[in-house]
């Protein structure tokens, strides 16, 4: 089971921004996937979530509009695509496998698998 974050990098305020998690087949088939971010000096928290089966899509409340999530089944890739950022978007940002039944959950905890985490940098 492997999950493989990638695409940040340093950019602008104001710029868009999308990240890809690649996941293995066997992941992919069971599991949901969500991403989560860490700022500096700060606790992780949950950004969003989308279920393979059906493609729902779980964004938290305080970025919606600016982040969205899709999933290609083709590619087993997950994306984060993330519009208008801001400086307080800056974060380690990774992505985490969840078993399927548990839904779209925004608890950390519940995810079983993490991937490395990718840099985004977004300066002022």
């Amino acid at each position: 089971v492997q999950l493989q974050a990638s695409g940040g990098g340093l950019v602008q305020a104001g710029d868009s921004l999308r990240l890809s998690c690649k996941v293995s087949r066997r992941t992919s088939a069971t599991y949901n996937i969500g991403w989560f971010r860490q700022a500096p000096g700060k606790e992780r928290v949950f950004v969003a979530a989308i279920t393979w089966f059906d493609g729902r899509t779980y964004v938290t409340n305080s970025l919606k509009g600016r982040f969205t999530i899709s999933g290609d089944n083709a590619e087993n890739t997950v994306y984060l695509h993330m519009n208008n950022l801001v400086p307080e978007d800056t974060a380690v940002y990774s992505c985490a496998a969840v078993p399927g039944f548990r839904g779209l959950t925004s608890e950390a905890t519940q995810y079983i698998y993490w991937g490395q985490g990718t840099l985004v940098t977004v300066s002022s």
